[in-house]
């Protein structure tokens, strides 16, 4: 197990670069599997899932495409509660099969708001994909189709997740040591 500092916070690893790799294959044989002949867009949400979207996409064995959203509801380790759109989505969603894909999905409040927010856009289908799942932290009742790993209500980093915008290069996951 390896100790890193970011900014003022300790954190240490919790899971290995081979655990997340062996979770995404999984998922991606799933995806490929359920979607076979439906040409999905995978919709990334800026910052956090761009790394968990591009090794998520080359894992996926059918045709689909990809796009980025970004949203903003974190201040330094601290939701705010508010989702906020910075970029939006320029693509006809018009019947297709949309697979949102998250870094990681605690309160639940920012992926209900965005299936809805694309469900006015006319869809074919709207599934949820997560690297992570805080299920006590949850208080929206959602579908989510695809999850990595379920993890306790740790504040997590690496792999794309960042703590005041540092850490995402990390290649494993790090949780916070209080």
């Amino acid at each position: 197990m390896s100790i890193v500092k970011i900014k003022d916070k300790t954190f240490k690893t919790s899971i290995s670069e081979q655990e997340i790799k062996e979770q995404i294959k999984r998922v991606a044989a799933q995806i490929s599997s359920d979607m076979e002949g439906k040409n999905p867009l995978l919709l990334g949400v800026l910052n956090g899932s761009f790394i968990f979207a591009a090794d998520l996409m080359r894992a996926i064995t059918i045709p689909c495409e990809i796009s980025f959203v970004k949203l903003a509801s974190y201040q330094g380790t601290i939701s705010t509660g508010k989702v906020h759109e910075v970029l939006g989505i320029n693509e006809d969603l018009t019947n297709r099969h949309v697979i949102i894909v998250e870094d990681i999905v605690d309160t639940g409040r920012t992926m209900k708001q965005m299936v809805e927010s694309l469900g006015t856009r006319n869809p074919a289908s709207i599934h949820i994909c997560t690297l992570f799942v805080k299920p006590d932290k949850l208080e929206e009742d959602l579908n989510i189709d695809y999850s990595c790993f379920s993890i306790p209500n740790d504040f997590i980093v690496g792999y794309g997740l960042d703590y005041d915008q540092q850490g995402r290069n990390l290649p494993e996951i790090y949780s916070l040591v209080e």
